[in-house]
């Protein structure tokens, strides 16, 4: 049952991620470089009604994966949370007036097949709610300069190799911010001594709000085929490695069953990559002043 109850969460918190992100990209490719402030993009979007609605609909979606994380495993809700562009696509094909071509739903129906089998045949299992001390800081010693060379290719670079850069950063952030997530939800069980006592709780304050920073910035650095396609990637990607290698979660497959989730896998991150790009292919309103 708590099996079923993550993936009615996950669905509708891909739901969420979805009208989240095409409202606030719409809103950021309306930013001026010029207007950029000290936190980047935000600093101006702050002032935009649009731009607050989209948030408040992404941290529903962000509460509704928090409840997903309480009752699956970072493999499962993660790999459905990709559905997000199942939502996204329409949506976005509807606010830039066109038509979804044949070949968009082909991919759709790929995703939607390659998620189907993860979660079918791969039987995602939970591992442990906590990652030790010594593997998050073994991860931040080869995470951090990393990140730090994406920013700072990201500031050498404009256009769209930065919000690429950006994109791929914001998309790691929010793939460790989903495992702190996990350890949080937890965590609230034993009560607020636990949740404040804890330097998961801080942790996770600190990466995602890191992670809103970025992604609001590659949304406004370049065009949208850029970020969104490296974003929706990287993030089930880093969350599922870190998933198995932090928490001990694992596919329940053998023998052939292993080609046949390889061969999943590879078409959603496929299927992802081509709908991620279609969903950003939208007209660039034109910059508007806040007023």
């Amino acid at each position: 049952m708590a099996h079923l109850h993550a993936i009615g969460f996950a669905l509708v918190a891909a739901l969420c991620i979805a009208f989240s992100a095409v409202s606030r990209q719409r809103e950021a490719a309306r930013v001026p470089d010029g207007d950029l402030g000290r936190l980047g993009a935000i600093g101006s979007l702050v002032r935009r009604p649009l731009w607050w609605l989209g948030t408040a609909v992404g941290a529903g979606g962000y509460v509704f994966q928090a409840m997903a994380l309480g009752r699956g495993s970072v493999l499962l809700v993660q790999s459905l949370l990709v559905s997000s562009l199942l939502f996204a696509l329409p949506l976005a094909a509807t606010l830039a007036g066109r038509v979804i071509r044949r070949s968009e739903w082909l991919w759709a129906l790929v995703l939607s097949v390659a998620i189907v089998v993860l979660l079918v045949v791969g039987d995602p299992r939970q591992g442990k709610q906590h990652a030790a001390g010594w593997h998050w800081a073994l991860t931040a010693a080869i995470g951090l300069p990393l990140l730090a060379a994406c920013l700072l290719g990201a500031r050498r670079r404009p256009g769209g190799r930065r919000a690429l850069l950006l994109g791929i950063a914001a998309g790691a952030l929010f793939g460790v911010a989903a495992v702190l997530t996990k350890g949080l939800v937890a965590l609230v069980g034993e009560g607020p001594a636990a949740v404040f006592g804890s330097a998961e709780t801080y942790a996770l304050v600190v990466v995602g709000g890191a992670a809103v920073v970025l992604q609001q910035d590659s949304y406004q650095a370049g065009a949208l085929q850029a970020s969104l396609p490296a974003a929706t990637v990287t993030e089930p990607v880093v969350a599922a490695a870190l998933g198995i290698l932090l928490l001990n979660e694992y596919f329940d497959v053998d023998g052939p069953q292993v080609v046949l989730l390889a061969l999943a896998l590879a078409a959603m991150i496929t299927a992802t990559l081509a709908l991620s790009r279609s969903a950003a292919i939208e007209p660039v309103p034109d910059p508007a002043p806040i007023r």
